[in-house]
């Protein structure tokens, strides 16, 4: 028994004259004649009684229709959500994410995008460190990761890539009490100019990129940053500059983090940058995934 049987079927319960159910199939009377037939055959039951001026079903008929019906309609179901689930309507999107990540516009903006475009695909969102981002991404636990590095992910792994979503500025977050912060907001700093003062960032556990950077940054102004105390989460990092435990440098959207004993200032130019990046595996993603990097492409920088 196939779906063809069931809607020859249904088309002459419905009809209960087979010149009517042919011409509403687009067949001839004959081939709807021989598959009825087969059908009942194939059923051990006759599901219509035939005479020379009418057709009814039988009781088996009428039970049967039910059935048929049921089944049609779970067929066309299933049709509808395998187009939807090709062109990823439907469907689960599983997002990493850094703490800092939200601060930055683009990836809310993304976000809400998609979901007022894509209401029926379910989000499921996980804040996790860049490292681990990269490894479930590898090994399919991730669709997406929004990473903040200064390189393009893909040069860190070739089955990765990504697109460069947005690029901002480092910054040097002072507590009011630093003698830079008296200084005018449109002074930029030399990275130089804080060789001998205490720094607060994150352990390189927590983000072993921006870790690196920020190192890189100080032996290229030559000289190796103090850090006095290492944190997690940015949000702490700038509590604890207000503290005046230390000065710290990070991106520029770190500001919407606004406390009154923190002012901050630009780096000299050329200002190193730090940019937001929506990594992906390179093959193999699901159409829905491909929905969100569709639209990611088109805000970047």
């Amino acid at each position: 028994m196939d779906l063809r049987h069931l809607r020859y079927f249904t088309a002459l319960a419905e009809e209960l004259h087979f010149g009517r159910a042919a011409q509403r199939l687009g067949i001839s009377q004959p081939p709807l004649s021989q598959q009825i037939h087969a059908l009942e055959l194939e059923l051990g039951a006759e599901l219509f009684i035939r005479t020379s001026r009418r057709v009814e079903l039988t009781e088996a008929g009428r039970l049967f229709l039910a059935e048929a019906r049921a089944v049609l309609s779970r067929a066309e179901q299933a049709l509808i959500v395998g187009q939807r689930a090709g062109r990823g309507e439907i469907g689960e999107l599983r997002i990493g994410f850094t703490a800092s990540a939200p601060l930055a516009s683009i990836m809310p903006t993304l976000i809400h995008t998609f979901r007022e475009q894509r209401p029926d695909v379910h989000l499921t969102l996980r804040e996790m460190l860049s490292h681990q981002q990269m490894q479930e991404l590898l090994d399919g636990s991730l669709d997406v990761a929004f990473l903040r590095t200064p390189a393009d992910p893909s040069l860190m792994d070739p089955r990765i890539a990504a697109i460069e979503l947005q690029r901002e500025e480092l910054l040097v977050f002072l507590p009011k009490s630093h003698p830079l912060a008296r200084t005018s907001p449109r002074h930029r700093i030399a990275l130089a100019e804080l060789h001998q003062d205490v720094f607060v960032h994150f352990s390189r556990e927590a983000g072993a990129i921006t870790y690196d950077q920020f190192i890189e940054l100080c032996r290229a102004a030559g000289f190796r940053p103090r850090i006095g105390q290492e944190a997690r989460e940015a949000v702490t990092i700038i509590g604890l500059v207000a503290a005046g435990v230390g000065i710290t440098i990070m991106a520029a959207s770190l500001r919407n983090i606004r406390l009154a004993n923190v002012v901050t200032r630009r780096l000299a130019e050329p200002a190193p940058c730090l940019s937001t990046w929506l990594a992906h595996l390179s093959e193999g993603a699901s159409p829905t995934t491909q929905a969100f990097l569709a639209l990611g492409a088109t805000a970047g920088p």
